[in-house]
C-alpha cells in the first residue's frame, strides 16, 4: 500500500482563487483594499523566504502588503513603537511580526502588543481565550490549514481519534481544541475528534501514535515519526520543517511511513501553502471586521 498523497500546493491555488474572488466583491462594496503589514527583523533567510512568500500570496489575490524591515540590533521598545503606529493605521487590517526575533527582544511582549483585532496570526491571549471557548475572531493559520487539508481531502475528523504530537502555541494546542470542539468553520464533521496530545516526554509513545486514525506531527525533529509508530491507513499529516544536510525534511520519515499510512502530506508542499493562505483569509476577515 502507497499512501494518498495530500497536494498543499494544489490545495492552496483553489482556496486562493476563493479568496481572491471574495476580496474582489470586498473592494467593490466597501472601496477599501485589505492590507497585511509585515514586521521582519534582522535578515534570517528562512524568515526572508517566508516573508516573500507571504507578499506574494497578497499580490495574487488582490491584497496589499507592506513590508518593514528593522535592522536586527533594534532595541525592544523601537519594535514596540512600530507596532503601536501599525495599531492604530486604518490602512493597515493585519499585522504579522516574522518569527523568530533576535534574543535581545521579548517575543511574547511584542507579540501581546499586536491589537487582537489585527492579530491575523492568532497568537494574543485574547483571540486564544476566543479560540478556546469555541468562538474565535481568527483562526490560527497552520492549525487552520490542517483543517482544511483535513476536510478537502475528505477525512472525516469527527468521531475519529486524533494524535497531536507536539504542545507549541502556535500548532499544537490551538490545532487540538479546533479537532475537539463541537463544530468548525467547515463543518461539525471536521470537529469531534477524540484528541490525545502528546510530546517528546510521553510515555508509551509509540503505542499512543498507533492508535491514531490522524496522525499529526508537530514536534520540530527530522523524521521523528517513523513506520512503526503509524497505524496502517491513517492519515498522516506533517507539520515539521527541519533544514539538514540535504535540504528540507519534515517531522514524518516520509517515505518509510507512505508506504504504512492510507494518506500523508510531503515537506514541503503539505501544510506550508495553507499556512500562508490561511493567513491571506484571516486578513480579509479582519478589514471585513474592522470596516464594518
Amino acid at each position: 500500500m502507497s499512501a494518498v498523497l495530500l497536494d498543499g500546493k494544489q490545495l492552496a491555488k483553489e482556496i486562493q482563487a476563493e479568496i481572491a474572488e471574495r476580496v474582489a466583491g470586498f473592494k467593490q462594496q466597501s472601496g477599501v483594499t485589505p492590507c497585511l503589514a509585515a514586521v521582519l527583523v534582522g535578515s534570517d533567510p528562512a524568515s526572508e523566504v517566508y516573508v516573500r512568500n507571504k507578499q506574494r500570496a497578497c499580490e495574487r489575490v488582490g491584497m496589499e502588503s507592506r513590508l518593514f524591515r528593522l535592522e536586527s540590533q533594534i532595541t525592544e521598545d523601537a519594535l514596540l513603537d512600530l507596532v503601536s503606529q501599525l495599531n492604530r493605521n486604518a490602512e493597515v487590517h493585519g499585522i504579522l511580526v516574522q518569527l523568530p526575533l533576535p534574543s535581545a527582544i521579548r517575543t511574547q511582549r511584542v507579540l501581546d502588543a499586536v491589537h487582537p483585532s489585527k492579530d491575523v496570526d492568532a497568537f494574543h491571549p485574547e483571540n486564544v481565550g476566543l479560540l478556546s471557548q469555541g468562538r474565535p475572531r481568527f483562526l490560527p493559520c497552520t492549525p487552520h490549514g490542517v483543517m482544511q487539508i483535513l476536510h478537502r481531502s475528505g477525512i472525516r475528523a469527527s468521531g475519529q481519534h486524533a494524535v497531536v504530537v507536539g504542545r507549541s502555541e502556535i500548532v499544537g494546542k490551538p490545532l487540538a481544541m479546533l479537532l475537539m470542539q463541537k463544530s468548525s468553520a467547515l463543518g461539525p464533521d471536521a470537529a469531534n475528534a477524540t484528541v490525545t496530545v502528546c510530546h517528546s516526554r510521553s510515555r508509551n509513545l509509540k503505542e499512543i501514535t498507533r492508535a491514531a486514525d490522524i496522525l499529526i506531527a508537530a514536534i520540530g525533529q527530522p523524521r521523528f515519526i517513523t513506520a512503526e509508530m503509524v497505524k496502517p491507513g491513517a492519515a498522516v499529516i506533517d507539520v515539521g520543517v527541519n533544514r539538514v544536510a540535504e535540504g528540507l525534511v519534515g517531522d514524518v520519515d516520509f517515505e518509510a511511513v507512505r508506504a504504512i499510512a492510507g494518506h500523508i502530506t510531503p515537506v514541503p508542499g503539505g501544510v506550508g501553502p495553507l499556512t500562508v493562505t490561511m493567513l491571506l483569509e484571516n486578513t480579509l476577515q479582519a478589514a471585513r471586521q474592522q470596516v464594518a
